[in-house]
């Protein structure tokens, strides 16, 4: 079972500087905010409850300025919900209220200038996940991996990696993607670049 908390203190999750308009934003939409263990698929998701209330998750391994950009994301989709009713979930709607809903937050006392530049620039047409902007998704991480870990694209070409219980040898990139060979199956798979992997020396 999934380990849930209601959220009480912004403090605790995304930079100070943002609580005022974030808090803003929580009382002037009506949903159920929560905390959740880490998903492998997604950070944060929106929903309507059987009850017919609304609720939005987040997980609880995000950094700061990572919960803060998951949170706005998810408010966007219950505004959208709301003003739109059915839409695309990432269509232009949704885009167009992303956009504007993240104005506030970009300024250095928020988001740093290493962080900001590549944000700018996603916000022109944001994606679905800043997964998919390897640019972004590295600088939120603040370039580093979790212990123990690297990304992928740090592995050397040739070398191998542990990733899901299962062992692949690095290959070559493909812009923002690498080339991967399960040692077992012999089967090639693309990596995206950040994805953060355990290095394993075999002789």
């Amino acid at each position: 079972m999934r380990r849930e908390n209601h959220l009480n203190n912004f403090s605790d999750y995304i930079p100070q500087k943002a609580i005022p308009f974030v808090e803003f934003l929580v009382e002037k939409h009506l949903f159920e905010l929560k905390i959740v263990n880490e998903r492998a698929t997604k950070h944060g998701d929106f929903r309507k409850l059987p009850n017919g209330k609304f609720q939005i998750t987040i997980n609880n391994n995000l950094n700061p300025h990572q919960f803060l950009l998951t949170l706005v994301h998810e408010i966007a989709h219950h505004v959208t919900h709301e003003k739109f009713g059915r839409a695309q979930p990432h269509g232009k709607e949704w885009k167009t209220i992303f956009q504007h809903l993240m104005l506030p937050f970009l300024h250095p006392e928020i988001y740093p200038p290493e962080i900001l530049r590549y944000l700018a620039k996603y916000l022109k047409n944001p994606k679905a996940s800043t997964d998919a902007d390897a640019k972004l998704s590295l600088a939120l991480r603040g370039y580093e991996a979790e212990s123990g870990k690297l990304f992928v694209f740090n592995i050397p070409n040739g070398d191998f990696f542990e990733f899901k219980s299962t062992i692949y040898k690095r290959g070559n990139q493909r812009r923002t993607r690498i080339e991967c060979q399960n040692i077992k199956t012999h089967r090639n798979y693309l990596f995206h670049q950040n994805v953060e992997v355990i290095p394993v020396f075999i002789k």
